[in-house]
């Protein structure tokens, strides 16, 4: 028995009454950018069901080159899936969701940045842009840093948001937007 034996146990339970739905844009048409910290499980705090949303997690949630990539993709697939069918609020928001008490806010010390960076073989300036000390901040940053990007499609919108971890609230820190620099795919 492994770690992992309880939970396919939980998935033959789901598996039992599954009814797979075909392969469309998402429900809520959301693109969610969230971290990979086990206290922020997007489903559970936007009490999201199965198919309502894209869930794009990593260290911090930060947007990375990666992310801009997979959004970039997920925006031409929506595209081709609607058939031209957009939407006047286009194909989907993506929202941005950093949270209070994020591990990675240990990068933004020097000497802890330093020891993780010969842990782990990463580089010491990745690390630091993984921080998230002050997430209302951070979240601002990758909310600009998506709408700067030219791959970003002109039919997404961006919004930013934060987790309180002590509360369980989310905030909105900036309303859906559109880019004015992003392209037409």
């Amino acid at each position: 028995m492994t770690k992992m034996s309880p939970l396919l146990e939980r998935n033959e339970q789901f598996a039992a009454t599954y009814t797979p739905g075909p392969l469309s844009p998402p429900v809520a048409q959301v693109v969610i950018v969230t971290c990979l910290d086990h206290r922020v499980d997007p489903a559970i705090i936007l009490g999201l069901q199965l198919g309502d949303a894209v869930v794009i997690r990593n260290t911090g949630g930060r947007v990375t080159q990666a992310v801009i990539d997979d959004i970039a993709y997920l925006a031409f697939l929506a595209g081709q899936l609607v058939s031209g069918q957009v939407a006047a609020d286009g194909l989907f928001e993506i929202a941005v969701v950093h949270h209070t008490q994020c591990g990675t806010g240990f990068l933004a010390e020097p000497g802890f940045r330093h020891r993780a960076a010969e842990a782990t073989g990463l580089p010491e300036a990745a690390l630091e842009a993984a921080a998230v000390a002050d997430p209302y901040t951070t979240v601002r940053a990758d909310v600009e840093h998506l709408l700067a990007a030219p791959s970003l499609s002109a039919k997404v919108s961006v919004s930013g948001h934060v987790y309180e971890i002590a509360t369980g609230r989310v905030t909105t820190v900036l309303d859906a937007r559109h880019s004015q620099l992003a392209s037409t795919s």
